[in-house]
């Protein structure tokens, strides 16, 4: 499918559930979600022949950083300040969300869906009773 037959679907899954987002609002709603679904992945930490990454945020600041484990431990972890894409893609969310009335609830866990949307608050035990941003 395309990004913009995507954007549709959501669109029509949101109106489906109440949400009359257009097809604008969808598509920053399913770019944010992709956003998100990917931080949690790097939060999980990747890998490569040379050594580990991760995305990790500072404990004092919240800034967030990729870091770098080698395996060889002769070799320093380093580290990166990097744009807080999370931060970012939330915004746009939250705005969208108080735009149309409604609400989301960001699932960090990789393994599924970042992003649910609903008419109704939507809390860590209900949330998949929103629409689900990813297709």
């Amino acid at each position: 499918m395309t990004s913009n037959q995507l954007d549709e679907l959501l669109m029509h899954r949101l109106r489906a559930a109440g949400i009359n987002a257009s097809s604008m609002q969808a598509r920053i709603l399913r770019r944010a979600q992709l956003t998100l679904h990917h931080w949690a992945e790097e939060e999980c930490g990747t890998s490569n022949q040379y050594g580990s990454f991760s995305l990790e945020r500072h404990e004092a600041t919240g800034q967030p950083y990729r870091y770098f484990y080698p395996y060889d431990r002769s070799l320093p972890r380093r580290r990166h300040l990097i744009a807080d894409k999370e931060k970012s893609a939330l915004r746009r969310v939250k705005d969208i969300c108080d735009d149309l009335g409604c609400s989301f609830f960001h699932q960090t866990d990789p393994r599924g869906c970042a992003l649910y949307i609903s008419r109704d608050p939507l809390t860590p035990s209900n949330y998949t009773n929103g629409v689900a941003c990813a297709l």
